[in-house]
């Protein structure tokens, strides 16, 4: 984990997920939260958007979502609320399915939401707040 601090924020970042592609940080943690950055489907080596449409690319941000979660100190089970950004709400039913089996029991309080666009063109999106204690 590389982290800057700012008085009682870390920022966070990893480099087994993708980097930000915009001014702002993968995670910052202020004391036993940590916020997370939207997370793309994008490949963390090469960059891009994985191929194999939303659910792939669900799958793969759920993955990086993981990474930033365990470089900032926390884990998928500590995940207390997220944000689902979908290019189309008909992707809702599939990505739920990929959603579930990454979350297991763990159920935390989410939001889902259609967008008009996503960051490079990517069909779905996810933040998350986590507890680190």
């Amino acid at each position: 984990m590389a982290a800057s601090t700012h008085s009682s924020l870390s920022l966070v970042s990893t480099t087994e997920a993708p980097a930000a592609v915009g001014p702002y940080t993968q995670a910052i943690r202020v004391g036993d939260l940590l916020f997370l950055s939207g997370s793309l489907g994008l490949n963390p080596a090469v960059g891009k958007l994985v191929d194999g449409g939303v659910e792939a690319q669900a799958e793969q941000a759920l993955k990086n979502m993981k990474a930033i979660l365990e470089a900032g100190g926390s884990e998928v089970g500590k995940v207390v609320k997220t944000t689902v950004f979908l290019a189309d709400m008909n992707d809702f039913v599939p990505v739920n399915k990929i959603y579930e089996s990454f979350f297991g029991n763990h159920k935390p309080a989410r939001s889902a939401v259609q967008v008009a666009k996503l960051p490079l063109g990517a069909l779905f999106e996810i933040e998350a707040i986590a507890s680190v204690a």
